[in-house]
């Protein structure tokens, strides 16, 4: 695995990067014999970097993310995120899900990095490649660390994720959108238990995500649903985008965002062997339908889009409203001294 070799350009670190994101020599790689961890290996580095920027070629709209890991046990058989395993010489199929990189630095890094003179309170996504309450973060609890220093600077941040465990930083958070601005989303694609059971076998199921949502919402914590993805031919049919939006709503969703199933390189190979062994009569329709790249035609993404906005407000769903972020007391933004830095208004991952 080439450890030493994964470097980033220095450009993409707010307080000026060091080459490698980690030595070869930082890793300890670690197995757990418990039910819950058996047949995965966790590799334990002490990253140099954690806020990173995202490229500009991006579709997302957000310009700064942290990401404690690399790879998930969701297993998520169409994760986009899949092709960044091979830049560690590491599979993409199985591999990603069982091959785990923990950066067991990240708060302390969160800290410092957003602490420094350069950096001037942007908002910072999270969960916007591999899912941050994924199951190890049952056992690393990186994420208290990490909201605990994003509130004490009241920094603006996001959090997308698939799973329950962020209830565990249910008072955290309430803590933090007393001082900033806030974003929580839950991505639930469909609610159809068995198309779940097959795509994405280590998660918690679409009913136990949408209690999130509506425990979130409980203790005033809005929260939108991404709805991602949509499957062409599995779970797009009428009835099931019915279904998905009506329990969305039910759980007290604030908005809701369909995002149609796309397939970038390392992930498209890993889903169609898939595709193959579940669903063989489809691998043509597929292979017509993303014929032309990674992301389905535009007709059908704005078909889907428009009928999933007009569940929404048949269900009463209304489109979520910026909100302004907070900052600390006396804490004013500061340019950064070379002028390559962010812009000081947040974006907001979502929604309508």
């Amino acid at each position: 695995m080439r450890w030493d070799n994964l470097a980033e350009n220095n450009a993409n670190h707010p307080i000026g990067g060091t080459g490698a994101l980690f030595a070869a020599d930082a890793v300890t790689t670690r197995t757990f014999d418990t039910p819950e961890f058996r047949g995965i290996t966790f590799h334990e580095i002490r990253a140099r970097s954690i806020v990173n920027r995202v490229p500009g070629a991006s579709r997302m709209p957000f310009e700064w993310t942290v990401n404690p890991y690399r790879g998930c046990t969701h297993a998520c058989v169409y994760c986009f995120a899949r092709k960044t395993h091979s830049y560690l010489d590491l599979d993409t199929g199985l591999g990603f899900d069982s091959q785990i990189v923990v950066k067991v630095n990240a708060p302390e890094l969160v800290r410092r990095e957003i602490a420094s003179p350069r950096w001037n309170g942007a908002h910072v996504a999270m969960g916007t490649n591999v899912d941050c309450y994924q199951r190890a973060e049952g056992r690393y609890r990186l994420m208290p660390g990490i909201l605990t220093a994003l509130r004490d600077h009241a920094n603006p941040f996001s959090i997308l994720t698939k799973g329950t465990l962020i209830l565990r930083d249910l008072e955290l958070l309430r803590q933090a959108a007393e001082v900033t601005e806030v974003g929580v989303s839950v991505s639930v694609g469909f609610v159809d238990p068995e198309l779940w059971r097959t795509v994405e076998p280590g998660t918690p199921s679409p009913e136990r995500r949408l209690d999130v949502v509506r425990t979130l919402s409980e203790h005033g914590i809005g929260c939108g649903v991404l709805m991602a993805p949509v499957i062409p031919h599995l779970g797009d049919s009428p009835d099931q985008l019915r279904a998905t939006v009506r329990a969305i709503a039910a759980a007290g969703a604030t908005s809701v965002t369909p995002l149609v199933l796309h397939l970038r390189p390392g992930a498209r190979e890993w889903f169609m062997e898939w595709l193959g062994r579940h669903h063989p009569h489809l691998v043509r329709r597929y292979e017509r339908l993303y014929a032309d790249g990674a992301y389905a035609p535009t007709w059908y993404q704005r078909r889907i889009t428009r009928y999933v906005h007009e569940l929404a407000t048949e269900y009463g769903i209304g489109p979520s409203h910026r909100g302004t972020s907070r900052r600390l007391p006396g804490r004013e933004p500061r340019p950064p001294r070379d002028g390559s830095g962010p812009g000081t208004e947040p974006t907001q991952l979502t929604l309508l």
